[in-house]
This record gives structure tokens, sequence and C-alpha cells, in this order.
């Protein structure tokens, strides 16, 4: 397996598929969330396997706070994801949907409110789809996040957010995907595109799909 480079982006890429393809860039990360302007369509998706792009999905939260984690939250969370990507966008059978937390936990909220928020996801996925699971759990966040989701059996898949000073994120390896920094890219007709840049971890799968 090699290196790929690719892109996270909070806005739709239809119209840029083509010409980020031809910059070098092998997949593209995409949202689920309540907020249907910021999310995936089947158009998009079509769009971004037709050039050559593979997918990958996030479900982010309104916000970074701690707050916001339960398994109650979790639940409602994975219902609605997966409802996404079976219905919507005919996501692919054994790729991941990640789960953001997109803030810095410590220790003893990783293992409280954070967990249970996953507990939570993975109840909804198994409640969905009961017996083998259909779709992978990713978790992104910090290395220590990461770690503890992954050793708990609550994710399969990490991918490692780009802050690197928060907790346990400096010396963590075993992602499956890194965030990096952000970069401007050049599109048709003159325009420019912030995107945050990722890469996977070379002979680690990723969880990324392409839609027939």
């Amino acid at each position: 397996m090699t290196v790929l480079t690719g892109v996270k982006a909070p806005f739709e890429l239809t119209q840029h598929a083509i010409s980020i393809k031809q910059q070098g860039i092998d997949f593209a990360i995409r949202s689920y969330s309540h907020q249907a302007g910021k999310n995936l369509s089947l158009a998009e998706a079509r769009a971004l396997t037709d050039a050559g792009i593979q997918i990958g999905v996030v479900w982010e939260t309104a916000g970074p706070h701690l707050n916001y984690f339960s398994r109650a939250q979790g639940l409602a969370d994975a219902a609605a994801a997966y409802l996404m990507a079976q219905s919507v966008i005919t996501q692919p059978s054994g790729s991941a949907i990640y789960f953001a937390v997109d803030f810095n936990p410590g220790s003893e909220e990783i293992e409280g409110a954070i967990m249970r928020y996953f507990e939570g996801v993975n109840q909804a996925f198994k409640a969905a789809w009961p017996g083998e699971q259909q779709y992978q759990v990713g978790v992104y966040g910090s290395g220590a996040c990461c770690q503890a989701m992954i050793s708990a059996g609550l994710a399969t898949l990490g991918w490692l957010s780009e802050p690197r000073e928060f907790l346990g994120s400096r010396d963590y390896a075993g992602y499956n995907l890194k965030q990096l920094a952000s970069t401007i890219l050049a599109v048709d007709d003159g325009k420019k595109i912030s995107v945050d840049l990722a890469r996977n971890n070379d002979g680690r799968p990723a969880g990324l799909f392409r839609v027939l």
C-alpha cells in the first residue's frame, strides 16, 4: 500500500474534482452532519469517483465541547450517519465513518463522556445492521483519544488530528489517517480553495471508498 495524499473540505468539491486530482490529490474527506449545506451528496460522490478520487467521511458535531458527548448523543449521531451512508450515498459495506472529537480532552474525559459517546455509536450501528457490522467506526481526535477508542474495541480506525500538542499525539504512530496543515489549491476559473491536507499511514487501511 502506498502513501496517499488527501484533502478535508467543509464544502462541496464536485466542480473541483478533476482539478484537485491533477494536483496529486488521491482522496477527499467530506462530512455527514445535521447541516445539509456541508454534507457529501451522491452527485458529489460520483464526481469524485469519476475523477479517480477516493472518498472518506466524518460525522462532525456542532462544536468541540465536552458537554456534547454522551451515549444518547452517540446513538443519535450514528443513526443519522448510518442513514445518510446507506440511503443517500450508497456507501459500500466495509468502509468507514469517522466520528470527530475535535478538541483536546483529558484522560478522565476520554474514559468518561467520550467513551460513552462511542459506546452509543457502536450500539446504533449494531442495531441498524444486526450481525456483522456494515460500516467500520473511525475516531478523529488526539493520539490519546484514538488509542483509547481502538483499545476499547469501540473504533477500528484512528485519524490523528493536526495539533501535535494534544494529549498523546506527538508520538502516536498507530494512526490510519493523519491530519496535516491547511493549504490553498488553485482550481478552475482562477479560483482558490482552502483545504486541510491529510495522509494515510503506509500499510494501514483508512476506510476510504468509491461509489457506483
